[in-house]
């Protein structure tokens, strides 16, 4: 028999509220829980036809209800429907706005380049210590379970886990709870060798794993590898007499190439700047790159929502036209701000008229 929305709530509160307390649960506990604004005897009610339909069970006379094998599966199977549901249509929106952000990235590298008559970078937006968003583990197998691992910004993460025993469906939901309570919303700097250790406690046999997922955790939070970079404008290096010998010019069009020099400079921007749109100048000796000491590079951070950022590059020859290289840059580090914003208060008031329909 299929369970009615209200059946569906009762038995996903009395499950809830089961795995934190432990306590069998009677109908008073619900009807606080809910907004259902049903009356305890309606609960009761529905209570015994949950048990009827071997959901919940009874431990004993007079006290409330706790979950059957049933039950615990009618949840771990909602829970991930839930969370496959909702990691599908972040992939799906993320792929949509990466093929428009990379289509806007390239075109401003492009302006700049033609704008300057210097070569142009600018690196996709980040975030800026990455925070976890959640963690779901599901069974592989009888000896591997998989994490994924949602981070700010919607990055997506599948780690593969190998595991000694097998994990039945109650202890990876209860490590998926436990895992969830104590991680969501920190950094990897903010999880504390006793938060670990107190959820090694409360896992017990299977404090290993709890080990592996915070490994996991940290590889996806860095993500060092997912940085993209955009480059336009490299050969007007070859404009410039100081900077066109064959030597420095091939060793500039490496650094353009590789892309892995240029990192340096996205990195070195991101942790010394105090905020959006602020303009740093490194000139010939203060590059953070070797092959580019003979040059001047002026960066600048953009933010497009809090800890999102990126950096936006110009490399030139040490006599570059600073005056105008700023302006831009900091004409441009407003405009996508502004641009941000704007879309952001569209899409802000759309979800408000959503609400009110």
């Amino acid at each position: 028999m299929e369970l009615s929305s209200r059946q569906e709530t009762i038995l996903l509160t009395i499950i809830k509220t089961y795995l934190d307390t432990g306590e069998p649960v009677g109908s008073r506990t619900i009807s606080k829980y809910t907004d259902l604004n049903l009356s305890s005897a309606t609960i009761r009610n529905e209570m015994a036809d949950l048990e009827e339909m071997g959901y919940i069970m009874q431990p004993h006379t007079s006290a409330g209800r706790i979950p059957s094998d049933k039950g615990y599966r009618f949840y771990v199977d909602h829970l991930m429907a839930d969370k496959e549901r909702e990691v599908d249509e972040m992939k799906e929106i993320l792929i949509e706005k990466a093929d428009k952000m990379e289509q806007v990235l390239k075109q401003i590298a492009k302006s700049l380049s033609v704008n300057t008559n210097y070569a142009a970078m600018i690196s996709a937006p980040r975030y800026h210590q990455n925070k976890l968003k959640f963690i779901q583990l599901s069974r592989m197998g009888d000896d591997q379970i998989v994490a994924v691992i949602v981070v700010e910004g919607n990055i997506i993460k599948n780690e593969i886990i190998d595991v000694e025993q097998h994990l039945d469906d109650e202890t990876l939901l209860k490590l998926n709870i436990l895992l969830n309570t104590h991680l969501n919303g920190l950094s990897i700097e903010e999880i504390s060798l006793g938060t670990i250790q107190k959820m090694k406690e409360q896992a017990g046999i299977h404090s290993e794993v709890i080990s592996d997922v915070i490994d996991a955790v940290g590889e996806a939070i860095k993500a060092d590898e997912d940085l993209e970079i955009y480059t336009s404008g490299a050969n007007n290096i070859f404009k410039y007499p100081e900077l066109s010998d064959n030597e420095r010019a091939s060793e500039l069009i490496t650094a353009f190439e590789e892309k892995k020099q240029l990192s340096d400079i996205v990195y070195e921007t991101l942790s010394n700047q105090d905020g959006g749109g602020n303009i740093q100048v490194y000139i010939g000796e203060e590059s953070p790159v070797q092959n580019m000491k003979d040059c001047s590079v002026v960066t600048a951070t953009y933010e497009l929502e809090e800890g999102m950022q990126g950096t936006i590059g110009i490399i030139g020859p040490k006599r570059m036209d600073y005056d105008k290289v700023v302006k831009t840059l900091k004409s441009l580090t407003n405009q996508l701000d502004s641009i941000y914003k704007k879309k952001d208060g569209k899409r802000k008031n759309r979800n408000k008229e959503v609400l009110e329909e």
